[in-house]
């Protein structure tokens, strides 16, 4: 069983990070990973994949209409080729190490879709952005990101519909695939089971940020997210 004190920390990191990606489209994974990493770490990152599947259906039911599928196809195909280098990377790479680099490369992702005029989606920007999210969403739960940032310029509705299908295929990959190599613990799968009544207590919360997000909002309001969470990875890990 988790540790008595992980209900309560794990729980508001997990409400926190609800509210965010209930507005945004993305953000239980960036605002709980690192809290749990640092303070759970041996129930990372099975704990956080288990809560990252219950948001994402929660906006289905309200937005699914506006997801767009078409291109996720191809974001798939990459997150297949990127989720067992991120089983690798868990095995192999010091935990330091392997989330400093993570949030480099996440910030890397936001400066050039910032600065640049419209980043293409297509099908290769879909699978390059796929094999990231899969590495990265594998080894520690953070895996919105670089999908995110190619839809940045979309509608609120669309980014979340968009982002929550992707979320529920990805996270589902990465828990078979994690358990297929014996490194997802039955005490990680309960300690995400215990974050479900948060996460849901956030969607809900997360209603009135969602409508003034979509009154043209949301991009400034995602690339800070993606910001932040990437500078914390980076942070945590050097210090």
């Amino acid at each position: 069983m988790p540790p008595p004190d992980f209900l309560l920390i794990g729980g508001l990191a997990a409400l926190l990070g609800a509210i965010v990606q209930g507005s945004v489209g993305l953000g239980v994974g960036l605002v709980a990973t690192p809290i749990v990493t640092m303070l759970f770490p041996d129930l990372m990152p099975g704990a956080i994949l288990v809560t990252a599947l219950a948001l994402p259906v929660a906006t289905l039911a309200q937005e699914v209409r506006h997801a767009e599928l078409r291109g996720l196809g191809w974001a798939f195909g990459g997150r297949l080729i990127g989720t067992p280098v991120g089983v690798w990377l868990v095995a192999a790479a010091p935990d330091r190490v392997l989330g400093v680099a993570i949030g480099v490369i996440v910030l890397a992702a936001l400066a050039v879709t910032t600065w640049a005029r419209e980043v293409p989606r297509n099908r290769r920007t879909l699978a390059v952005a796929g094999v990231i999210s899969g590495t990265t969403g594998t080894a520690s739960g953070i895996g919105g990101p670089p999908i995110a940032l190619l839809y940045q310029r979309e509608s609120g509705p669309r980014v979340r519909a968009t982002l929550a299908v992707f979320f529920i295929a990805g996270a589902l990959l990465s828990l078979a695939t994690l358990a297929a190599a014996g490194r997802l613990p039955a005490r990680q799968v309960t300690a995400g089971l215990e974050l479900l009544p948060f996460v849901l207590a956030g969607f809900l919360a997360a209603g009135p940020l969602r409508r003034y997000l979509d009154a043209g909002r949301l991009r400034l309001a995602l690339l800070i997210v993606v910001g932040a969470s990437a500078t914390v990875l980076i942070v945590r890990n050097l210090v």
